[in-house]
């Protein structure tokens, strides 16, 4: 997923939108049942299906990669063959404005994180909360190096925020090297596909299968590159060629070795690819299609702020219903709307006034009045409590 806080302007794509809404939810559930307290007090009223969350809902990152690759060619690199922009400049410029959009929800998720933590640790003792982090663990997760330098994460969605950049500039310096490339047009975009080619071919025979590699881009720069071609497949005169590309490089490394990752990666770029959902007009109309439309605006910011809410609310639930599976049931539902209000609230609080007048929908009215009922609601209670 290409992540972004808001783009007004650009075209709908309802499968994007739909792909980038579910897998942030899945994400959100992955985090909730693996996180406890509260998944294993409830673990006998749901059967398998906290295991199940935990084994394979993490399984959407693959969605959120491929369509990161998809969004990233549609303004990079559109066909092997497009113009590259007029220098590196721009592209430095391109990817410096794409930072300054990330990075400040970034950091005030990590510091939520921090805060978050604390009042889980005053609330319960449980393997799951992390310890007051060190100076330079923070300093190592602001600059997105935590990994690479062997220093734990402060929150569950750092490593991906990170491996997203070292996506996004592997593709942007693919652009920048065209500059250098000799050649007309064509000859340059036959280097430029097979270049292409090569990397996810590399990247899903050899780097994927290298656990210890999963901190570096090439390890999942197959699954990105296959988001490429399925843009490369909707935008050029080729489309049987790349999405027969996306099927033959996915069978090979399926044969090599099977990863379900591997396979989730392929069939999305292939939804993609041929465009899949286009005329369905559940989805691109009605109801539906606004709750899913905002679901994908919040999920960058739904992806931070989710594990700072389930900390405290996790912590809350459990100190006060410690034995009751049902509370906890309710505090796992609790988590996840707090998750989502907790990200809407962010992509408000960050959006710009006059970008947000122009661009509210019909759902942020609708979470904008919820949240306001559940302020005053809460204040209600608050006050019948201290009485």
């Amino acid at each position: 997923m290409q992540f972004s806080i808001r783009n007004p302007q650009g075209p709908s794509l309802p499968m994007v939108d739909l792909g980038k809404a579910l897998a942030s939810q899945f994400i959100v559930w992955h985090h909730l049942a693996l996180y406890g307290p509260m998944s294993d007090v409830v673990g006998h009223l749901t059967g398998d299906l906290m295991e199940w969350l935990v084994s394979h809902a993490r399984l959407a990152v693959q969605v959120f990669l491929v369509m990161g690759g998809f969004l990233a060619a549609r303004g990079l690199l559109p066909t092997p063959d497009a113009p590259t922009p007029a220098g590196p400049g721009v592209l430095l410029q391109t990817q410096w404005r794409r930072l300054k959009r990330l990075m400040p929800p970034y950091f005030v998720a990590l510091l939520a994180a921090v805060w978050c933590a604390l009042c889980a640790r005053t609330l319960i003792d449980h393997p799951t909360i992390p310890e007051a982090p060190t100076l330079w663990q923070f300093v190592t997760n602001v600059l997105m190096l935590q990994d690479v330098l062997e220093e734990d994460a402060l929150s569950a969605g750092v490593w991906y925020v990170a491996i997203d950049a070292q996506l996004y500039a592997a593709l942007a310096l693919l652009c920048a090297l065209r500059l250098w490339w000799g050649g007309d047009t064509a000859a340059r975009g036959r280097v430029t596909a097979l270049t292409v080619v090569v990397l996810i071919g590399a990247s899903l025979l050899w780097f994927n299968r290298e656990p210890p590699l999963d901190m570096w881009a090439p390890y999942f720069i197959g699954a990105y590159g296959l988001g490429v071609m399925a843009q490369w497949a909707r935008a050029a005169r080729q489309r049987a060629l790349w999405t027969g590309a996306i099927v033959v490089l996915t069978a090979l490394a399926l044969l090599v070795e099977w990863r379900s990752r591997v396979a989730l990666a392929g069939c999305v770029a292939l939804v993609l690819a041929l465009d899949i959902g286009r005329g369905w007009r559940w989805l691109n109309a009605g109801p539906v299609r606004g709750v899913v439309a905002f679901l994908s605006r919040i999920s960058y910011t739904v992806f931070l702020m989710h594990y700072p809410v389930i900390l405290v609310v996790g912590a809350a639930f459990y100190r006060l219903w410690p034995t009751s599976p049902g509370m906890n049931l309710l505090g796992l539902f609790v988590a996840w709307g707090t998750s989502l209000v907790a990200g809407w609230w962010l992509q408000v609080v960050l959006t710009p006034p006059a970008v947000a007048r122009t661009t509210e929908r019909a759902p942020d009215r609708v979470v904008s009045r919820s949240f306001h009922s559940a302020s005053a609601l809460r204040a209600s209670i608050s006050n019948g409590l201290s009485r």
